[in-house]
């Protein structure tokens, strides 16, 4: 075995470990990895953001549009600590990333140096693991073992910290393959055929796709359990395209602002088909009230979220694709056309309502759903916008939306759109923000512009926080506490500082005419769309109501919430 530098040690793994890509900033304590990283810039494409934060949605990012394991880079102190948003988003939503940052050297640890801060410690509730290396005899078992753990089960962040002499002190270190991670379904055959019973007793079947689906790789599996079953689907934000968006049988997305028709059919099921989701709050409203006639089998991945939030009455634990295999392989066609028929009444009593007036928000998501191919995809900040695009373009296939869902960040969606575009750069990303998100992160435009990576950045510009004066003009007497943010930026000037093209449009016509420039530029291209400031999201759930009291502008007019 060669003794090689621990900084080299870090290189060979992540090449063993198939890495062709990193986003990060570099510092003091980073620079002997960093020093390496320019050795083999040949074999490890290294993206420098503006901003740490920007690294880890980008890794993020990269991570849920290839389905491979992210991975950033930071130095100690601020530069570590800037990560910890992007890691907790990755957190929420199962992504497999891996975070490397370097800390001061052993003999300076707990003695409040320059830029010293107990990163491991910090993130330990945001990451499936954390490590910190003092030994650099240690480091490439470290490194091979957070991969692992990154992508075994539920998918999830690691953080490994390494102290700076051990990146530049010499180790004995030898070439590993990678271990092949096999996914899981330890059920049993009891199981499965207590499954297949429960769903063949059903007349009122409905199925709920989750972000799991999609982490599993379970989308063909999928549509084939939903044509035997003969079931409406609906999904949460995190599951969308796992199930074709454009399939006569998918009724929209379900919770606070889910259609109607998911959160009503949802209500009335007999059986609930739960897959790879976790009842989130948004999803769920009142736990007491969802789904109350049905019985729910939950399939997830993670045992710990079974009757977390609601009560499985059935479950199978494991990867959602095996578990669909099984289940497929020992169900005959059923058929419900009276359960389907009903469903296909509400979707016509129900259709999600657009305004028609002017450019609007909901007009910019169909215009660009019906302008790019089905491979595009498409990334958001978090507020209304995320609704819009969540409602009003049709995802027929995984991993083509790109959004934080469990920890709603703002200011996630540029570096994510960066990341993607850098993970799949044949494909079409977009980024919708609101100007409040876009604000936040917007110079991430200048990493875009400097690797020449062109996306496509659409700000759905109201002049507010959006979804926070919506709840304030509904539920907060239309006191618009530090939600307007009418002041003198200029988005156009600031996207062309940075290198971009840019455009602003107040018209449709010239939203049309400027998407059309964009796709065609083959360059980062920002376009700041100027819509009304009132502008809603609908339907909605409110706090702590069922899901199938969704109401819409409509039902607004005639019982106005009090």
């Amino acid at each position: 075995m060669a003794k090689i530098s621990g900084s080299k040690i870090i290189v060979e793994c992540l090449l063993e470990q198939g890495v062709d890509t990193v986003f990060g900033y570099p510092g003091g304590a980073i620079l002997n990895l960093y020093d390496e990283l320019y050795k083999n810039q040949d074999k490890i494409r290294h993206i420098l953001t503006s901003h740490e934060q920007g690294a880890s949605h980008a890794a993020d990012g990269y991570a849920r549009a290839s389905g491979k394991v992210g991975v950033c880079l930071a130095t100690s102190g601020p530069g570590a600590t800037n990560l910890v948003t992007g890691i907790a988003s990755a957190y929420m939503d199962s992504i497999p990333m891996v975070a490397i940052t370097c800390n001061v050297g052993n003999s300076l640890l707990g003695k409040d140096s320059f830029q010293e801060v107990d990163i491991s410690g910090i993130v330990m509730p945001i990451t499936k693991y954390s490590f910190i290396v003092k030994d650099g005899n240690k480091l490439a078992d470290t490194i091979r073992r957070a991969f692992k753990i990154a992508v075994t089960g539920r998918p999830g962040p690691v953080l490994i910290d390494i102290t700076k002499d051990v990146t530049g002190d010499s180790f004995e270190y030898e070439y590993k393959e990678p271990e092949k991670i096999s996914p899981k379904a330890d059920v049993s055959e009891e199981d499965i055929l207590n499954a297949v019973s429960l769903i063949r007793a059903s007349k009122k079947p409905y199925v709920l796709v989750g972000g799991g689906a999609i982490l599993s790789d379970a989308s063909e599996e999928l549509r084939t359990f939903v044509s035997k079953i003969d079931a409406p689907v609906a999904d949460t934000l995190m599951g969308k395209g796992a199930f074709d968006g454009s399939d006569p049988k998918y009724t929209g997305m379900v919770g606070m602002h889910g259609s109607k028709t998911s959160n009503l059919g949802i209500t009335e099921c007999d059986l609930l088909i739960v897959i790879g989701a976790r009842f989130s709050d948004r999803v769920i409203g009142n736990a007491k009230k969802f789904a109350k006639n049905a019985k729910i089998l939950h399939i997830d991945v993670d045992a710990a979220e079974i009757s977390k939030n609601i009560k499985a009455h059935y479950s199978l634990v494991g990867d959602a694709r095996l578990i669909l295999r099984k289940l497929n392989s020992r169900l005959d066609p059923l058929h419900h056309d009276e359960w389907i028929a009903h469903i296909e009444r509400l979707k016509d009593m129900y259709p999600i309502r657009t305004n028609k007036q002017g450019l609007t928000g909901e007009y910019i998501i169909e215009t660009i759903d019906k302008k790019t191919k089905d491979d595009t995809i498409i990334c958001t900040e978090v507020g209304q916008h995320q609704m819009w695009a969540a409602q009003f373009y049709k995802y027929t296939h995984p991993r083509t939306l790109i959004t934080s869902g469990g920890l709603g960040t703002m200011g996630y969606g540029l570096g994510a759109s960066i990341g993607a575009k850098v993970a799949e750069p044949d494909k079409t990303v977009v980024n919708i923000a609101g100007d409040g998100c876009f604000r936040m992160n917007m110079n991430e435009i200048a990493t875009a512009t400097r690797y020449d990576i062109p996306i496509i950045q659409v700000v759905i510009n109201n002049h507010v926080l959006g979804m926070v004066r919506q709840w304030q003009n509904l539920f907060y007497g239309k006191r618009y506490s530090q939600t307007i943010l009418r002041d003198k930026v200029d988005f156009v000037k600031l996207a062309e500082a940075m290198g971009a093209r840019a455009k602003k449009v107040t018209t449709k016509e010239e939203f049309d005419a400027a998407f059309d420039e964009a796709l065609k530029s083959n360059t980062t291209f920002v376009i700041d769309c100027e819509i009304d400031s009132d502008e809603k999201v609908f339907p909605m759930v409110s706090p702590g109501a069922a899901i199938s009291d969704a109401f819409d502008e409509k039902d607004l007019k005639l019982h106005p919430v009090k």
